[in-house]
């Protein structure tokens, strides 16, 4: 990676006793890669109107459930989509209605709010019931949001009913589709659409490494951010729960430009009370989704609980590199003996499913340890950035394969063709073998591990896939490696290997990965 000079007479240092280098909000150069925001389509209605099949088929995906009965999506769902080659976020969101119980209040509430940070609206009504009066309402909440949205009237199963479906909606003077989402009629005209309004939109790119601050409720979070930004931007309360947004700001530190998201705590969703508990629980599983690295905020004086434990694995379940901030030490170490001995050995416990996390310690109050936690940025961001030619990789691959015993698919070794890294950061690689389903979880691991003990790489979630045969040959194949025999891979004259690096678009093929430190 490399580094940017300032001008000394830029950097105004520190007064603090512990002399750290000054944190600012202004703009300047970009230093790392830039991050473009894709448009966000929201899908809202009353319940059982079908919002979730609609979702389901945007997003080539069941995550949302599907049932015939009001009620049942309850809280936010994001999933990325692409369509026609365009891509964009669409998001499944609770039925709108005026009923008196607890959870239609929630969910009301929940999404009135967060349609201020959406760019498009999906309003879909249902044919067979025609207009209710609640419709009047989520069409006037979708006006009020200053919002372009379609109104799609669903469940017009016979074309020649489309327009008397239709027309009772002619008097709020909006676009409108008559469809049905189960026989996939007129879906081309609500996929046009969307595809048009996402086209349409401009969105600004940002520079800068994405830092985003998450833990549990009243670990510090705001706190440690208003020390890192100099100024009180967030509110700070000793009541847990007050910040219920993520907020994106931007910061230089040491003349590198980072954007900044502070998020909600996260509790247990048995403890999700409130509508806006649930509204910010959906928020940070979204800060997560766009940072590159995670800054896990915990309190210093309680240690790493099992809660902190499951954000953990949210972590990584999102393939995002993770750095462990231990806050409040200043506390904690007048209160602990041995303060860091203890916590670290609490980590380990805690999160023994990934026991290369970094760890730093922090006082948000005093501002200790925030060198400490930038120089730790800086190393993660070089090992997620790091780029390996497929050379290198099949030298190391040829040795490494003949420490261990060869997977084996039902009575044959399993032959490994070669190993290349794919465009994915934190890095992840893919191996092509004869056999892929041979290669176990527990094989995988051994594999990931030695790559990130032989490039420095520890503390970073590592990922390997398995393909079938020698697909991503370039022209012909090398001759196979056999585990059990170590027969030399003769991939130093193959153009299959040398010197090529390829991309491929994993996230779309369906193939199983292994996350280095996943429990079996």
């Amino acid at each position: 990676m490399s580094s940017r000079k300032t001008d000394p007479s830029d950097k105004k240092r520190s007064s603090h006793r512990f002399d750290e280098p000054e944190l600012t909000s202004e703009t300047s150069e970009p230093i790392f890669r830039a991050h473009r925001e894709v448009s966000r389509v929201a899908i809202i209605g009353r319940p059982n109107v079908g919002k979730s099949t609609l979702f389901n088929y945007l997003t080539d995906s069941r995550k949302a459930v599907v049932k015939n009965q009001p009620g049942v999506t309850r809280d936010i769902l994001i999933e990325p989509a692409e369509v026609w080659g365009v891509k964009f976020d669409v998001i499944d969101t609770g039925g709108l209605t005026e009923s008196a119980d607890l959870f239609s209040k929630l969910i009301r509430e929940q999404v009135v709010e967060f349609l201020k940070s959406v760019d498009h609206l999906v309003l879909v009504m249902d044919g067979r019931l025609g207009l209710h009066p609640e419709d009047r309402d989520i069409i006037r909440v979708a006006k009020e949001a200053g919002k372009p949205f379609l109104l799609v009237i669903n469940k017009v199963d016979r074309i020649h009913d489309a327009e008397m479906a239709k027309s009772e909606f002619y008097e709020f003077g909006v676009d409108i589709v008559a469809a049905s989402f189960e026989q996939r009629y007129a879906m081309d005209e609500v996929l046009e659409w969307i595809v048009d309004q996402v086209k349409r939109t401009q969105h600004t790119v940002r520079d800068g490494l994405t830092l985003a601050m998450v833990g549990k409720p009243n670990v510090g979070k705001s706190s440690l951010c208003n020390r890192l930004l100099g100024e009180k931007r967030l509110l700070v309360s000793n009541v847990a729960g007050t910040t219920t947004d993520a907020v994106d700001t931007e910061l230089i530190y040491e003349g590198r430009k980072y954007i900044l998201i502070d998020t909600a705590g996260l509790r247990r969703s048995a403890r999700r009370e409130e509508g806006l508990e649930i509204l910010s629980a959906f928020k940070t599983r979204d800060a997560i989704r766009r940072a590159d690295v995670i800054l896990l905020v915990v309190d210093g004086n309680e240690g790493p609980t099992s809660q902190d434990a499951k954000i953990l694995e949210q972590i990584l379940d999102a393939h995002r590199a993770v750095i462990i901030v231990s806050n409040k030490v200043d506390l904690a170490e007048e209160q602990i003996p041995a303060f860091r001995s203890w916590f670290r050995e609490r980590v380990s416990r805690e999160m023994h499913f990934f026991p290369d996390v970094p760890i730093v310690f922090t006082s948000a109050t005093t501002g200790r340890g925030l060198k400490e936690l930038f120089d730790t940025i800086v190393e993660t961001e070089e090992k997620i950035t790091k780029r390996i030619s497929t050379r290198e990789l099949n030298d190391f691959f040829v040795q490494v394969i003949r420490q261990a015993p060869a997977p084996v698919w039902g009575t044959q070794n399993v032959k490994f063709y070669y190993l290349t890294q794919t465009n994915q950061q934190p890095p992840a690689f893919i191996a092509f073998a004869n056999h892929p389903d041979g290669v176990t979880p527990q094989y995988r691991r051994f594999l990931a591990k030695r790559i990130q003990e032989h490039w420095g790489l520890e503390g970073v979630p590592i990922r390997i896939f398995v393909m079938s045969g020698t697909h991503g040959r370039r022209r012909r194949a090398p001759e196979a490696v056999d585990a059990a025999e170590g027969v030399p891979l003769d991939a130093t004259q193959s153009d299959a290997v040398v010197g090529e690096d390829y991309e491929f678009e994993l996230d779309n093929l369906g193939f199983d990965a292994f996350e280095v430190g996943e429990d079996e």
